[in-house]
This record gives C-alpha cells, sequence and structure tokens, in this order.
C-alpha cells in the first residue's frame, strides 16, 4: 500500500499562505526531491489551480518570471502526475486527473495500487483528509517567521492525531524539516 504524504510550508506561529514563506534556494531544492518521491500529487481546486499557473511549462518554457534556481522544482511539479479533487471543476489538464465521489474511498484506492507514495499539499483538502484518518505522513518545512495572520495548520481539526517524529534536519538558515508518521 502506498503511503500519503503531507507536504506544506509553516511559518513558527503556524501560518500556511503560500506567500509567508521565504522563497530560498535551498527551499525550493528540497521540494523538488519532496516531490520526487512521490509517484502522484493529491491537490483541491485551489491548489491545482494556484500550482498550475506558477508552475507549468507552456510550448517547453517555464514562466519568464522564474529564476534559474526555482527551474528543478518547477520541472519536477510540471512533470508530476496529478490527482484534482473538486466538485466544480468540470475538466483538467496538466497531467491530471478529476476525482469525484467519495473522498476517503477514493484515496484509499489511489493508496492501493502499486507504486511508491502519494503526495498531498494545500490546506482544505489535507484537513479532510486528516479527518479521515488517510495521512501516514506530516512533513512540515517549519520558516523562522511569524506571520500574524492564517490560514494556519489544520485549523478545524475535530480530533487529535498523535504523531511520532521519524527524522528532522535544517535546510538553509533556520529553516528545518520535521517529519513525522502518524500513530494508528
Amino acid at each position: 500500500m502506498r503511503t500519503l504524504r503531507y507536504c506544506i510550508n509553516i511559518t513558527l506561529d503556524g501560518c500556511c499562505d503560500h506567500q509567508a514563506g521565504l522563497p530560498t534556494e535551498a527551499v525550493h531544492r528540497f521540494h523538488a526531491e519532496s516531490l520526487a518521491r512521490a509517484d502522484a500529487l493529491i491537490f483541491g481546486r485551489v491548489t491545482y489551480e494556484m500550482m498550475e499557473s506558477a508552475w507549468r511549462w507552456r510550448e517547453g518554457k517555464r514562466p519568464e518570471w522564474m529564476a534559474d534556481w526555482m527551474e528543478p522544482f518547477s520541472r519536477t511539479i510540471d512533470a508530476s502526475k496529478k490527482y484534482v479533487v473538486s466538485s466544480t471543476l468540470d475538466r483538467v489538464d496538466w497531467n491530471a486527473e478529476l476525482v469525484r465521489g467519495d473522498l476517503g474511498q477514493t484515496v484509499q484506492k489511489l493508496k492501493r495500487e502499486p507504486g511508491k507514495e502519494l503526495l498531498v499539499c494545500g490546506v482544505t483538502l489535507p484537513l479532510a483528509l486528516a479527518e479521515l484518518g488517510l495521512i501516514d505522513e506530516y512533513e512540515f518545512v517549519v520558516q523562522p517567521r511569524l506571520a500574524g495572520h492564517g490560514p494556519t495548520l489544520l485549523a478545524g481539526l475535530s480530533k487529535y492525531v498523535d504523531l511520532k517524529l521519524v527524522s528532522h534536519k535544517e535546510i538553509d538558515s533556520g529553516m528545518v524539516v520535521m517529519r513525522y508518521q502518524a500513530k494508528k
């Protein structure tokens, strides 16, 4: 059974707004390696649309605004298989497949398929998956910053999720990656 890993950047006060993080070369390198460990990404509509608009290559060219050191991350996410959970989108592309129906059953089916792991990103969809007990690993890239605003990590979770720390490492200027396994 494939593992479902949730990976997100957060500030020390729990903010997971994508604009609150520090976009360094080291954090992009880490996320490129993180993406490469997965067979596929699972996005909700908002995360899919945000990532697609920022990182999609068009006609073999990277987005014009992109720094050279961002290219490995961009190439990796652009090529990744994606599943998009949405009841409002009619279609998706960008190596993506639209998934509908019962979220728990759909993700359980994806986890039973052969292969490496699945990676989920974003805010709303991971909360729903955590509520269902479907996330196996949580990987937090903790940024040395206080944001003072939200959205905050897993806000609204109805029950405790107990975790076991399995690794941690500093990657850049006080940024620490902490990886936890969910205790079942």
